[in-house]
């Protein structure tokens, strides 16, 4: 070995953040390794370098008798606690019998103070030093740059990135981050009917990082609901400052999703702010997600107006709300029953899953009828609403007075003394 290969070895220490001291340990260690592959080898033997010059030279290491059965018998020892003692084939019955243990270079330093050491370096290891020596360092720095690029991207899951497409096949889309660093984007993890060419810039969300033989696999998804948080909080300034929070997202990846903002200053509208002027923002986001139509709902703490925000662009008379089983019975215009439904149930599908509620959707007038013909006979079935029915078949929205059945307009509490729930034509409000 020369003093170029010491430079080369501090040279990329620098470059690429790996400690020289362990690049010269595992230089030591490996030439050791050759060493011991040469015919004449010692048994017991070191390489000492010089860290400077890199001049080496291999030393025998001459045991005491008695020292070298003692750490034979411990080594011996602990292979037969840990099983690695003889055993017999299944097979065959045969005892086998293990190779005699190595003492580890590591106990054997503890005893230099007995061991005498001969120089036994042979004279044409130079040329098989510095084949070890660059076989190493390449060793190494790949090793590193793989621990390097897992600590960086392990704390990153749910993040933004951008890529560029290298290669697609029927598993998976190869995406590379940066140099040297590649993502995978599985078909789980990719929106149907998108298609990632080669050079194609795109946009995903780590979803997960992992260490391997091969180095660290990164995971990256177009499907997860994260990806279009961080979308707009790349658009939306508000969002980025956290005057804004995007409190939720329920998406059908590819067709449709709805979002529930807050704003978390006075005079910021939440849904202005991430719309944009002129609709730029959003557009910006739909765009980016190749025409998947966005909602954007307002965040309300009281689940009826929630909920009846959450199934816009539909209209909504009234919602009724049942706590303990967190279902909402929503009663919307005949004309509007199917757009809140939508096509193939996604819309009222979305809004449950970004309220969290189970909705039954209802039109007037089949609420009206079941209504009526229900006679609301069972004070337990009115959910401490009023009792009384409106000429237009509508039960009273109010809640019902503290022990009475109605509430208090003196048209519905004059029900209590009739036979009937049905407010007549001269008493409604």
């Amino acid at each position: 070995m020369s003093q170029e290969i010491v430079d080369a070895v501090r040279v990329l220490g620098r470059e690429k953040g790996i400690s020289e001291d362990k690049l010269m340990e595992a230089l030591e260690d490996a030439l050791l390794s050759a060493y011991k592959k040469q015919p004449a080898a010692a048994r017991y033997a070191r390489v000492i370098m010089d860290r400077d010059l890199g001049e080496f030279r291999v030393e025998q290491l001459l045991l005491p008798e008695d020292l070298e059965d003692e750490l034979l018998d411990e080594v011996e020892e602990e292979a037969s606690v840990d099983g690695e003692g003889r055993r017999v084939d299944p097979e065959t019955g045969e005892v086998i019998i293990p190779e005699a243990p190595e003492i580890p270079l590591e106990r054997l330093l503890q005893h230099m103070d007995v061991i005498e050491t001969r120089d036994v370096t042979p004279d044409d290891f130079g040329r098989i030093a510095a084949q070890t020596a660059k076989q190493v360092i390449l060793q190494r720095v790949r090793e590193a740059e793989r621990d390097m690029m897992f600590e960086e991207y392990q704390d990153r899951v749910y993040e933004l990135i951008t890529g560029i497409v290298q290669q697609n096949d029927s598993r998976y889309t190869l995406v590379q981050l940066r140099e040297r660093v590649e993502a995978l984007l599985p078909k789980s993890e990719q929106v149907e009917g998108e298609r990632y060419d080669h050079g194609q810039r795109i946009k995903a969300v780590i979803k997960e990082v992992s260490s391997s033989t091969r180095g660290p696999s990164i995971i990256v998804s177009r499907r997860d609901p994260e990806l279009i948080k961080k979308l707009f909080e790349l658009e939306v300034p508000e969002i980025a400052d956290g005057l804004v929070e995007i409190t939720d997202v329920a998406r059908e990846p590819g067709y449709r999703s709805k979002i529930a903002v807050v704003s978390h200053a006075d005079g910021v509208d939440p849904v202005g702010a991430c719309v944009g002027p002129r609709g730029s923002r959003v557009r910006m986001v739909v765009s980016e997600l190749r025409g998947e139509k966005i909602d954007i709902i307002p965040y309300n703490e009281e689940p009826a107006r929630f909920v009846a925000k959450a199934l816009s662009p539909a209209r909504v008379r009234e919602v009724l709300v049942d706590d303990s089983n967190r279902q909402a019975t929503v009663i919307v215009p005949d004309d509007q029953q199917s757009l809140a439904i939508g096509r193939e149930g996604q819309n009222a599908r979305l809004a449950a899953r970004l309220t969290g509620w189970r909705i039954d959707i209802r039109s007037e007038s089949d609420f009206a009828t079941e209504q009526s013909d229900s006679g609301y006979e069972e004070e337990e079935e009115l959910g401490g609403r009023c009792a009384a029915v409106r000429g237009s078949g509508r039960r009273c929205p109010n809640a019902a007075l503290p022990g009475s059945r109605y509430c208090g307009l003196p048209a519905h509490q004059a029900l209590e003394s009739r036979g009937t729930d049905v407010v007549g034509e001269a008493g409604q409000r």
